[in-house]
């Protein structure tokens, strides 16, 4: 029996799998690769919530943490590997990134407990113990079970900054004046930094070998690589380009299910079917002719919580969440999806959801770990790939966005992208 049992979750496991040469190919995202692995979260050591970034030189080190839905317990490896600005992996050798140890198995791990459904939680810090990454850039660490090394089953991608370069952000209203009250225009000037004390050398402050790049919140799909502008005084100035204004969007939607005994924040109902756990979140609805009304959340993040337990990571259950979003007719000219870290900001089938004329409906279910979840409604037009969020949401200057600009360097006699500047406002 016990043997079946493994031979059923290597099967589940391997369904769906990356193959590391498959990987080597493409640009790599955060992304659980099989069914049975679930909750994946990289960050800082007691910093839960924060992205995850580390300071060439510095001893901070990454929890990596994800469940495996079984009772039984694997065995896994992680490895890190180098990656190129597009996050596509380089052909750095391990030796020219990290001294110590580039790879390892995942030792710490427990079952749940007290749960519906089994899993095994599984956690290790990254790099290794006495272990310390050389180089600045796009990292990504690779999961695969013990015996299929080649079989990749989870992908996190993380940063290692230098500070080399001063960058400045700035946020206003777009320079063309149009549509001032739903865009937002970021602005970014790069200059040496007087402060910074590390042993690389300061780069040549020539527009020709950087890259600079701009993110909103988590999304993916829109993801912005600026045009330089022109000098300001000793600055690199990049503004007042099409690239630099973002639609703001909305705050995000949010709901609670950490705990199944009563309901909590947008959450009608929780009921137990057959061993498993349902969760009926309150109708979603157009918000692209509302108001806007400022609510605090967690700009598409998540946090596992359940509220009458100790140890949230091994006695938090999964539960099935149902998403309804009540239209009597679907759009013909494209697709609604759920982005966030719930569904790890892609736009793909996980994500998309299924219009039923029966309920004159948009659906959708996503199996999920107790705790607290924001996300946004996105509407991707066909054959588009970013989505929209005046649609659904609306676009509102007030919006409380988060920005990041990642600086690349890249010399003419460098082997590697540098990331010599990472600035969030």
């Amino acid at each position: 029996m016990r043997r079946s049992i493994f031979l059923w979750l290597t099967l589940l496991l391997l369904c769906g799998c990356l193959d590391a040469a498959t990987l080597a190919a493409q640009t790599v995202t955060d992304s659980c690769w099989s069914e049975a692995v679930k909750t994946a979260t990289l960050y800082k050591n007691g910093v839960e919530l924060e992205s995850p970034v580390l300071v060439l030189g510095g001893q901070d080190r990454l929890l990596l943490r994800f469940d495996v839905l079984d009772a039984e317990v694997g065995s896994y490896r992680y490895k890190i590997r180098h990656c190129d600005k597009d996050w596509r992996l380089d052909d750095m050798e391990p030796y020219e990134y990290i001294n110590g140890f580039e790879e390892g198995p995942i030792d710490n791990y427990a079952n749940s407990f007290t749960t519906l459904t089994d899993y095994v939680d599984y956690h290790e810090y990254i790099p290794a113990q006495y272990s310390q990454l050389l180089i600045s850039g796009n990292y990504v660490v690779m999961v695969a079970p013990q015996d299929y090394p080649d079989s990749v089953v989870l992908t996190k991608r993380f940063c290692v900054a230098e500070g080399s370069v001063k960058c400045d952000m700035t946020l206003q209203a777009p320079y063309d004046s149009r549509a001032i009250f739903e865009r937002r225009e970021v602005d970014v000037a790069l200059s040496v930094n007087p402060d910074y004390r590390g042993e690389m050398l300061a780069p040549s402050m020539n527009p020709a070998y950087f890259t600079v790049v701009v993110q909103q919140n988590g999304r993916l799909d829109n993801i912005r690589r600026l045009q330089f502008s022109g000098y300001d005084q000793n600055a690199l100035s990049y503004r007042n380009r099409p690239e630099n204004i973002f639609c703001c969007g909305n705050s995000f939607r949010y709901f609670d299910v950490s705990n199944i005994r009563s309901s909590m924040y947008n959450v009608l109902n929780v009921e137990e079917y057959g061993g498993e756990l349902y969760a009926m979140l309150r109708p979603l609805e157009d918000r692209s002719q509302k108001n806007y009304i400022t609510e605090q959340t967690l700009n598409g993040g998540m946090k596992v919580n359940v509220w009458d337990r100790e140890n949230k990571q091994v006695e938090a259950d999964y539960v099935y969440v149902n998403f309804s979003l009540p239209m009597k007719y679907p759009f013909l000219n494209g697709g609604v999806y759920i982005v966030g870290d719930l569904t790890q900001w892609h736009l793909d089938e996980r994500s998309r959801m299924d219009y039923s004329p029966e309920l004159h409906a948009y659906t959708k279910r996503l199996l999920l770990k107790q705790g607290y979840y924001a996300y946004q409604l996105l509407f991707v037009p066909v054959g588009e790939h970013e989505g929209m969020t005046a649609t659904l949401e609306g676009d509102h200057y007030e919006t409380p966005n988060n920005y990041t600009a990642y600086v690349y360097y890249r010399g003419p006699n460098d082997r590697y992208d540098r990331l010599v500047a990472l600035k969030k406002i």
